[in-house]
């Protein structure tokens, strides 16, 4: 179980908390939904969970165990709204093999594979793919890190209704191996989607009816 317990985050370019007394306890198995307006603040809670940035006051423990900044690194796997800002690799075996001193050609496959990615081309580079193929490649870039919370900003944004329907169904498959927290301020595009799902207004956290 993930559990945050009075978070309080106020970035420094901020006046005021963007994150107010933030309550949270998620387990894996099924996914987490939290909206809010543009704004609100969903980006920053993913980076405090994530250790990209530290709490003003709080704490967040896995499994009982109470984690400093370095430790939610290692926890956590982030995939950013516009993935493809964040590639490195001049091909996508390169942006795959990043971090990994030996990564073998079968490990790669079988991440291309997991996010329905077989039939892409390794030398191919990443700016080429379509959004939805370069969402799956930054997932399959996480996956291969191991994390136990896999952390989503938007990952629907920008995308077409057919793509949209594989990446929620390819989502809903990865939270049953881990605890998958996804973000976005149009909730209405997760319907039928079977997740809990919060609200974040003000600062807060607030429970919303299934």
């Amino acid at each position: 179980m993930l559990e945050l317990t009075n978070i309080n985050y106020k970035p420094a370019t901020a006046e005021h908390l963007v994150l107010n007394s933030i309550q949270l306890k998620a387990d894996p198995g099924r996914p987490l939904l939290i909206s809010g307006d543009s704004g609100s603040g969903k980006t920053s809670l993913l980076e405090v969970i994530s250790g990209m940035a530290g709490a003003d006051t709080g704490s967040i423990s896995w499994k009982g165990q109470p984690l400093n900044q370095r430790q939610r690194r290692w926890l956590c796997g982030v995939v950013f709204q516009f993935p493809e800002r964040h590639f490195l690799g001049l091909s996508v075996n390169q942006e795959l093999k990043l971090g990994h001193r030996r990564l073998s050609s079968e490990e790669m496959i079988a991440a291309l594979r997991k996010v329905g990615l077989s039939s892409v081309d390794g030398r191919q580079a990443p700016e080429r793919l379509s959004g939805g193929q370069q969402r799956r490649l930054a997932l399959a870039v996480q996956l291969l890190r191991k994390p136990d919370v896999l952390l989503l900003d938007e990952p629907t944004a920008g995308l077409d209704w057919s793509v949209r329907a594989e990446v929620l169904e390819l989502l809903d498959r990865l939270s049953q191996e881990r605890l998958l927290i996804v973000v976005t301020h149009e909730p209405e595009l997760f319907q039928g989607w079977s997740c809990e799902h919060l609200r974040l207004r003000n600062g807060r956290l607030h429970a919303l009816s299934p």
